[in-house]
């Protein structure tokens, strides 16, 4: 009697490989996505914050509608100031005036009244 070796045979281990491939080229898209809508919603969040910043420093200074956000007096209002002033994706924020909303650079990056 001759004994068979127990193992996976080439075809088994090519159709598991390809399933795989399979999987990842499913999943990969998706959490990309997931990872942009994740930074967007972050950046909104920070931009949230300024506009808060911004409005107690107004009404602590007594400042007027339509004066510029002095940025650096800004930041002693805002909860977390380094990393709430910074985009997660790379873009730019601007403080803007007292009454308009902080903007940045990035795609859909808005903050919506």
């Amino acid at each position: 009697m001759k004994k068979m070796k127990q193992g996976f045979t080439l075809v088994e281990i090519m159709i598991v490989v390809a399933i795989i491939g399979l999987l990842a080229a499913i999943a990969i898209p998706s959490f990309m996505k997931a990872r942009t809508q994740s930074q967007t919603n972050a950046c909104i969040n920070n931009l949230r914050q300024i506009e808060a910043g911004k409005e107690q420093w107004a009404l602590a200074t007594k400042q007027a509608q339509g004066t510029t956000a002095d940025t650096t007096a800004v930041m002693a209002y805002i909860k977390n100031p380094s990393s709430s002033t910074n985009c997660p994706s790379g873009g730019t924020v601007a403080f803007g005036v007292i009454g308009t909303n902080a903007t940045c650079t990035g795609t859909g990056h808005l903050l919506t009244d």
